[in-house]
């Protein structure tokens, strides 16, 4: 994938961290409409159908035969466990602080990046991953107490591994797939599974299909999920994927700011020490250097 202008990058990534900030307030509200898995099944699906509206021009890329199962592996890790164990969780904790420890993912790409796609591991990234950690922990702490719940928090850490190992999939196929279709595919793929589980488990008639939900669910639909993997994706084929991964520690501060103004949810220390961790962990983890010398631990840093 080519190389994007700074402006476009910039321009993704602000709308990138802002509709996936806000997605965490308006998906708890959803949730009081709804079951969580039929409402996780619906808004992939939605999504994936409004972009096949994009793909389909490119219908000759699609090359189904040859690349289902790239398709296939992405939606189990990007939807079915990102998307599903996030819908789920978030009935169990606050949505800020369930985004804050989801929001552990950059760290973990970090770690996935290195092992998979050869990117660079130094002192200071270690050290980064140690503090990412660290803050999970300080956040979760409550969990152990009975204040939060410690399924929450295991949903949360769950999301967060499907989300890395699925974007570092994506990253590793890229050259193979049309980046387009594969947004779309694991939507629609990803959101049937969701759709049938929720059928098995969860009854219909429980969705109040009143007007603040199906605003709800369009806006999530087509800007968190349709545009938003759009955008990730693109901005992750175009350069080092856990560098992308750096900005996005944003997104749970929006996502804490929003629940606490939309939800009226408490900002505790232990959230906002445990998020100024990963924060610094972030940055840790993404700092590029110039070069690495192992041997005398050397290390010439330009981020």
């Amino acid at each position: 994938m080519k190389q994007l202008s700074r402006t476009h990058t910039v321009l993704l990534l602000t709308f990138l961290v802002i509709v996936w900030g806000v997605n965490w307030p308006l998906s708890k509200i959803a949730l009081s409409y709804t079951p969580p898995l039929l409402f996780a099944g619906i808004r992939t699906i939605l999504g994936g159908l409004i972009l096949l509206i994009f793909a389909l021009p490119r219908y000759k890329s699609l090359r189904f035969k040859e690349t289902w199962h790239f398709y296939l592996i992405s939606a189990f890790f990007n939807i079915i466990l990102f998307y599903g164990l996030q819908t789920v969780g978030l009935g169990y904790a606050p949505a800020g602080l369930f985004s804050a420890i989801v929001f552990i993912e950059p760290v973990l790409l970090g770690i996935f990046c290195w092992i998979w796609l050869g990117e660079s591991m130094y002192r200071l990234k270690m050290i980064g991953l140690i503090l990412g950690f660290a803050g999970v922990a300080i956040i979760s702490a409550s969990g152990f107490t009975g204040d939060i719940s410690v399924i929450g928090i295991i949903l949360a850490l769950g999301s967060a591994l499907g989300w890395g190992l699925g974007t570092v999939y994506v990253k590793k196929t890229g050259e193979r797939v049309d980046s387009i279709w594969m947004v779309t595919i694991q939507l629609i793929m990803g959101g049937l599974f969701l759709l049938s589980a929720g059928s098995s488990f969860e009854s219909w008639s429980n969705i109040q299909w009143e007007m603040p939900f199906i605003v709800n669910l369009l806006f999530i639909s087509t800007f968190v999920i349709a545009f938003g993997w759009l955008a990730f994706f693109t901005l992750v084929g175009s350069g080092e994927a856990s560098k992308v991964g750096s900005f996005t520690f944003l997104i749970p501060l929006i996502a804490i700011l929003c629940s606490s103004f939309l939800l009226h949810e408490n900002i505790t220390l232990n959230l906002v020490v445990g998020l100024l961790f990963i924060v610094i962990s972030i940055l840790f983890v993404n700092i590029k250097l110039k070069s690495v010398t192992a041997d005398s631990g050397v290390y010439n840093k330009n981020v």
